[in-house]
C-alpha cells in the first residue's frame, strides 16, 4: 500500500499533511457507508504553483487508503510521482475538470450512495424539507447525465453547471461537493447525503411534505456561519480525526 518513508521523503511537509487529511477523508467515507466498492473518488490539490492533485489508487477499498498510497497526477492525467498504482479514468475526468477551473476548490468529493442516486433521479431533485437540507440546497447545482464520465468533451458542461457552487447533484449518477479544504468538502457531503437520506425516508411515508419557506432558505448561509463559529469544516475535522485514530490510525502511513 505504498512505502510510507519513501513517499514522505519525496514530498513537502505541506503535501504530506494534505495526503494525511485526504486518506482520513477516504476512511471517513467508508466509516459512514458512502463508499461504492473501489468506485467514486475524492481528490485534493497539492499545495504549490503546479496544478497537481492527489486521487485514490484504483482498485483499493476506501478503508485501505493511506497517505502514501494516494497517486499524484497533473491535469493531463500523468503521474508526477512514481507509483505502482493506476487511477480511475472516469474519476480523473470529473475531478480534473473541476480542479482546472475552480482554483478555490482544493478538494472535490464524489459519491454514488443509494440515497444520493435516488434523489438524483427525481425530477425536482433535493427538496427543502429539513433543516439539514437547507445548507446544501442554497448552494446546489445540477448536471444532466451524459453516460460514464470518460470523455473530455463533457468537462466544459460539467464545470459550467457547477459554477461557483459547492454542491452538485449529478443526475442519475450521484453527488459531488467541493471545498476550500478537505474538511469543508466532507462537511458539505455529510449535509447533502444526510438531506438525501431524510428526503427518501420522508417520501416513503406517503404523507404530504412541508417545504421550508423561501425567506428562511435565503437566510440559511448566514446562520451556517454562526453554527460552525465561522470555522466551517474545521470545526468537525479534529474530532473526526480522533475518531478515525481510535478505530485504525493506519491512514497516516
Amino acid at each position: 500500500m505504498g512505502n510510507t518513508s519513501s513517499v514522505k521523503s519525496q514530498v513537502s511537509d505541506e503535501e504530506w499533511q494534505v495526503r494525511t487529511d485526504l486518506a482520513a477523508c477516504y476512511r471517513a467515507i467508508a466509516l459512514y457507508g458512502w463508499d461504492d466498492l473501489v468506485f467514486t473518488h475524492v481528490s485534493a490539490r497539492v499545495p504549490g504553483p503546479d496544478m497537481h492533485f492527489l486521487i485514490n489508487a484504483y482498485g483499493m477499498m476506501f478503508e485501505e487508503i493511506t497517505a502514501s498510497s494516494l497517486v499524484k497526477v497533473d491535469l493531463a492525467g500523468n503521474k508526477v510521482l512514481d507509483s505502482s498504482y493506476e487511477i480511475n479514468p472516469a474519476g480523473f475526468v470529473i475531478h480534473s475538470a473541476v480542479h482546472e477551473v475552480r482554483h478555490d476548490a482544493a478538494c472535490v468529493l464524489h459519491t454514488h450512495t443509494k440515497a444520493g442516486v435516488a434523489v438524483s433521479a427525481q425530477s425536482k431533485g433535493l427538496l427543502p424539507i429539513s433543516q439539514t437540507s437547507l445548507f446544501p440546497y442554497s448552494n446546489l447545482a445540477y448536471h444532466s447525465y451524459e453516460g460514464v464520465a470518460l470523455i473530455d468533451d463533457e468537462k466544459p458542461r460539467l464545470v459550467a453547471d457547477l459554477g461557483a457552487r459547492n454542491a452538485m447533484i449529478l443526475r442519475n449518477h450521484g453527488l459531488l461537493t467541493t471545498g476550500a479544504t478537505i474538511a469543508d468538502a466532507f462537511l458539505m457531503m455529510y449535509l447533502l447525503e444526510t438531506a438525501c437520506q431524510i428526503q427518501i425516508m420522508a417520501q416513503s411515508s406517503g404523507g404530504e411534505l412541508i417545504l421550508v419557506a423561501e425567506p428562511v432558505v435565503a437566510g440559511i448561509q448566514a446562520q451556517a456561519e454562526q453554527v460552525t463559529k465561522g470555522l466551517g469544516g474545521a470545526l468537525i475535522w479534529p474530532g473526526l480525526l480522533r475518531k478515525l485514530d481510535r478505530r485504525d490510525a493506519s491512514f497516516r502511513n
